[in-house]
């Protein structure tokens, strides 16, 4: 019995052998290739290998979005890699970037921003005040009052540095040995280079008389070189008044939780350009993101009593661009400005009113003591008040007139010279959009 047994064994364990081997050869591909990675993984695993070193096997085409697990485990700590954390550091940090600043909380309101001409108080060649410049602004000083009391800064608050009118003057004189038949018995040049420095201590003066920002965009800023305007700006903080004018600056004021921007303009290197208009409608765009109100202040056009009318297009004076006025504070207003204050021409010029906001062109020589010609229109000038809703929009505003006395001293003129100036100067340059100037000085829209 046993023997017939063993036979009929060997014969059924063949036969189940060859069942198992023909099951073996119909498992699927991908199964297949899933336990030869597993076997793989155990295999580098006993010798102390991961498995992103090992090759990973491609999908099968009939399923391209499955992942061999080789893939699946070498993504995992690429992730985690030095190289990427420092990629996704990068990318938070351009996201912080690219954070909008935050709107502008809404308030409700008005501001006053009274705005000057051009100030020297006194020069070393020229001579300085009275009572060293004590009593200087005390016929005005009550006048100077507001939110923002703005005036031009000409010249420096410093002390030493070379003055530009030397290598000027030096450099003249190199070109006019090299003439020759030079006439020795001609008539000397008429001086048109001039440098004003102010001792430091002459910002008290600035500061008790009212004023809180100083423009130092002018062509006068730079006139003791790179250090004296420095020492000018540090001066003024000192005493804590602001400055403008820097090339990209933007003069924030506070006051209670109304912001107010000024900016300043004018053709030099050392400021913020007025003839690159697009460089300034972006500093400009940027300023009314910061602040309810933005005040431009601009040192442009020629010089003197017959440069009183505002010319279309590029002014030139003693060769130099001295920028594009019209063309320029319409831009301002259109990027933005709420108000557009000028200077530079050393008489007053027109007021326009453009979209709603004014810009008063020139507010000529205001305090200059024995530096300025006073003859004619250029000994006139005046203080402009006006007041602004926290949205720029115009409340009410006027032309307090004042004038040079003496050698240069600004008082209150009773005659009210500047009002008949800016009327009949703004009806001739701005026809349809002129300012209308009042018999109390007051700043009048055009009649509908």
């Amino acid at each position: 019995m046993v023997l017939l047994t063993l036979p009929c064994l060997l014969i059924v364990s063949a036969a189940l052998l060859a069942l198992e081997m023909t099951q073996a050869d119909n498992v699927p591909v991908s199964q297949g290739t899933a336990i030869s990675q597993a076997s793989s993984q155990a295999a580098g695993a006993s010798i102390g290998s991961t498995p992103a070193t090992l090759p990973a096997s491609p999908a099968p085409a009939t399923d391209p979005d499955l992942a061999s697990a080789d893939e699946a485990a070498a993504a995992e700590p690429a992730k985690k890699s030095p190289a990427n954390k420092q990629k996704k550091k990068k990318k938070k940090k351009k996201k912080k970037k690219k954070k909008k600043r935050k709107p502008l909380p809404e308030v409700e309101g008005t501001v006053t921003i009274a705005a000057v001409g051009d100030i020297v108080m006194g020069t070393p060649t020229y001579g300085f005040p009275p009572a060293e410049g004590r009593t200087f602004f005390a016929g005005v000083d009550r006048f100077l009052e507001g939110d923002i009391v703005l005036g031009n800064l000409e010249g420096t608050l410093s002390t030493g540095g070379v003055p530009r009118c030397t290598a000027a003057v030096e450099q003249q004189e190199q070109v006019e040995g090299a003439d020759e038949g030079e006439d020795e018995e001609a008539a000397p040049p008429i001086q048109t280079c001039f440098t004003f420095q102010t001792p430091p201590s002459y910002a008290r003066w600035l500061k008790r008389a009212g004023f809180t920002t100083l423009n130092l965009a002018n062509n006068h800023a730079y006139d003791f070189g790179p250090a004296a305007l420095q020492q000018t700006k540090a001066t003024l903080a000192a005493r804590e008044l602001r400055h403008t004018g820097a090339p990209g600056q933007i003069t924030l004021h506070r006051r209670g939780k109304v912001r107010i921007a000024v900016v300043g303009f004018s053709t030099y290197a050392w400021s913020a350009d007025m003839r690159d208009i697009e460089a300034a409608q972006a500093l400009v765009r940027k300023a009314s993101k910061r602040a309810h109100v933005v005040v431009v202040t601009m040192h442009a056009g020629a010089e003197g009593a017959q440069h009183q009318h505002v010319d279309a297009g590029v002014e030139y004076f003693l060769g130099e661009n001295r920028g594009d006025s019209m063309r320029f504070a319409r831009a301002m207003i259109n990027a933005g400005a709420d108000l557009v204050v000028g200077h530079g021409p050393h008489v007053l010029r027109g007021m326009e009113w453009h979209r709603g906001r004014l810009i008063a062109y020139s507010m000529g020589n205001f305090a200059g003591y024995n530096t300025f010609n006073l003859s004619g229109p250029q000994q006139y000038s005046g203080v402009l008040r006006a007041t602004l809703n926290t949205d720029g929009t115009w409340v009410r505003g006027k032309l307090v007139a004042t004038r040079l006395e003496g050698k240069g001293i600004p008082v209150r003129d009773g005659a009210e010279e500047a009002h008949k100036l800016v009327r009949s100067l703004s009806r001739a340059d701005f026809p349809n959009k002129a300012v209308r100037i009042d018999k109390r000085g007051r700043l009048l829209q055009p009649k509908k």
